[in-house]
């Protein structure tokens, strides 16, 4: 299938007197080799169940479909949504192969969507070029709600990227870090240039792969509530400000210290402080 290069992608937006959306984060890949890859890494095969979300003009997706992928598509702007099927098909995609649905996913039912499909194969891998301005609510959610989603293989921004995959100890960890980190082992893949996007943007991209694995054994609103607060004053130690809920002794049965700053504590770490505060009841 001919993939999409960057003088068709501004010939079918200008047909469609579309412009690209600053507010939906639309920036289109117009290399076909990067598009390849992302799919080679996606490593989906036939029958592979794939969610794309916001696959915008369909080059990433004929990429997925090439491979033998089956794709549902949800795309938050109406005009694409309704312009991809029939294109799909003229590119030679087979029917009943991709599945086009209306909607935002941090809002729309993908569970419910994912379920209305139960003949499709199990599990999926969620495969997309990301809205830069909503990739970490966007991937936290699908983690939350569709467990049915075991892997990711997704372009973020390289800002975004770098906070997900960080280590403990350096000034890059963060909320996101410990909140995707407590669902799922994260991996840096490879850099994306911003001179292959249409049109270009204003930061360097990354594509990272996220692998789904069993939670901690510990109340995840309780951690996720310490991270936040823990997070919202980063530069003071946790005794200041988780103290009022762990005191002395539990954050000994917890074996943290309560001079540490929460870049300092790994997932695990605030799975056991979870423990700590459900015990006690604080």
């Amino acid at each position: 299938m001919r993939l999409l290069g960057a003088s068709e992608i501004r010939s079918r937006l200008e047909s469609l007197e579309h412009p690209a959306r600053r507010s939906l984060g639309q920036n289109f890949v117009a290399d076909p080799g990067v598009v390849r890859r992302i799919a080679a890494a996606a490593a989906v095969g036939d029958d592979s169940s794939v969610l794309e979300v916001g696959p915008g003009l369909g080059s990433l997706t004929l990429a997925l479909l090439a491979r033998g992928a089956r794709v549902l598509a949800v795309e938050q702007d109406e005009l694409l949504a309704e312009e991809l099927g029939p294109f799909l098909l003229e590119r030679g995609a087979a029917p009943g192969r991709v599945d086009v649905e209306v909607g935002d996913v941090l809002r729309v039912d993908v569970a419910e969507m994912i379920d209305r499909r139960s003949t499709w194969r199990t599990p999926w891998t969620v495969v997309a070029n990301l809205p830069y301005n909503a990739a970490v609510p966007i991937i936290i959610g699908l983690l939350e709600r569709v467990p049915m989603i075991r892997r990711f293989v997704v372009m973020v921004q390289a800002e975004v990227g770098d906070r997900l995959c960080a280590a403990p100890g350096g000034r890059t960890i963060g909320v996101p870090t410990i909140k995707v980190g407590w669902f799922g082992a994260t991996r840096r893949l490879f850099e994306v240039a911003p001179d292959v996007f249409v049109p270009r943007p204003r930061v360097d991209s990354v594509v990272v792969e996220i692998v789904r694995r069993a939670e901690p054994p510990a109340d995840r609103a309780v951690a996720f509530a310490l991270v936040d607060r823990a997070y919202g004053q980063r530069r003071k130690m946790l005794r200041s400000t988780i103290g009022s809920t762990v005191d002395a002794a539990g954050f000994d049965r917890a074996g943290v210290a309560p001079t540490s700053r929460p870049e300092e504590l790994e997932v695990s770490d605030w799975a056991a402080l979870a423990a700590v505060v459900s015990v006690t009841g604080s």
